[in-house]
């Protein structure tokens, strides 16, 4: 008895730019695993951040590298954060970030943020760990870390809603 060949399933891939090759292929797919489901539920899903008519003081911050931008609102009293607000326009890593800042922020301390500022950008910049507490959601973005041009838009509502605190504190 004879048995029919045994035969694979034929994938074709197309890439902008070239043919593929295995480290163009692996690098495919690393970066689409970057976008984990946890990541896109996030930004797919975030809490309402109005901008703040109120606000006693506003930021920018654009990406040069991707285009994002950030506007951020806050108001503080005796130096705790008591409302928060923003209009983005950014990749997912960069909705995620924000989505979780927007969830987290109120009722956080100016010097609070500043740290988790500063351990989300060792985390992606000098394999520092994940922020803890009510931010450790924002270990889900730890695997950016190998991509050092999505560092900009994922920590981009950190710089605004710092540069908001430096302009609050100069204003004093």
């Amino acid at each position: 008895m004879r048995r029919a060949p045994y035969r694979t399933a034929t994938v074709t891939y197309i890439v902008w730019g070239g043919a593929v090759t295995r480290n163009r292929m692996a690098r495919f797919m690393e970066l689409s695993d970057l976008y984990s489901e946890k990541i896109l539920e996030l930004a797919a899903n975030p809490p309402k951040a109005d901008r703040l008519v109120d606000a006693d003081v506003s930021a920018r911050r654009v990406s040069r590298i991707c285009g994002s931008v950030i506007d951020v609102d806050l108001k503080l009293k005796d130096g705790v954060i008591i409302a928060y607000g923003h209009d983005i326009s950014a990749c997912a890593l960069g909705q995620t970030s924000a989505a979780i800042v927007a969830r987290e922020i109120v009722g956080t301390p100016a010097a609070e943020f500043r740290a988790v500022r500063e351990t989300m950008t060792a985390m992606l910049k000098t394999q520092g760990s994940p922020p803890t507490g009510k931010w450790s959601d924002l270990g889900y973005l730890e695997p950016v870390r190998e991509f050092k041009p999505r560092h900009t838009s994922t920590l981009l509502v950190f710089d605004a809603v710092n540069d908001a605190l430096d302009k609050l504190e100069q204003k004093s």
